[in-house]
């Protein structure tokens, strides 16, 4: 066996470093590329959520200009109800007046 010179082990020694810098290098490239498609997937799915909340909130806005349409209040109801019971009133009066002017004539 012969024993190295100290050109020889400088020169494995840098052939080493070098290696090994490849190798952190590659590593931390794999990682960096794995953290951006999580990060791709994260704002792929923010996205989608954001397009889900402005579609939901179209719907709520659709659905709050068909309301008046479809719906009654209650005060509303009551009132229009208590005006058709007192012209019904009022109309079984006339006719009930009519039919006692009717009577008297004959």
């Amino acid at each position: 066996m012969m024993p190295m010179d100290f050109t020889q082990a400088v020169g494995w020694a840098i052939s080493l470093l070098g290696i090994f810098t490849t190798l952190v290098f590659g590593l931390v490239k794999l990682l960096l590329v794995q953290f951006e498609k999580r990060l791709d997937t994260r704002f792929a799915a923010q996205e989608k959520e954001i397009a889900q909340i402005a579609e939901l909130e179209r719907s709520f806005l659709r659905f709050q200009a068909e309301l008046p349409l479809n719906y009654v209040r209650r005060e509303d109801w009551v009132r229009n109800q208590a005006v058709i019971e007192s012209k019904l009133d009022g109309l079984a009066l006339r006719i009930e007046n009519l039919q006692l002017k009717g009577t008297h004539h004959d």
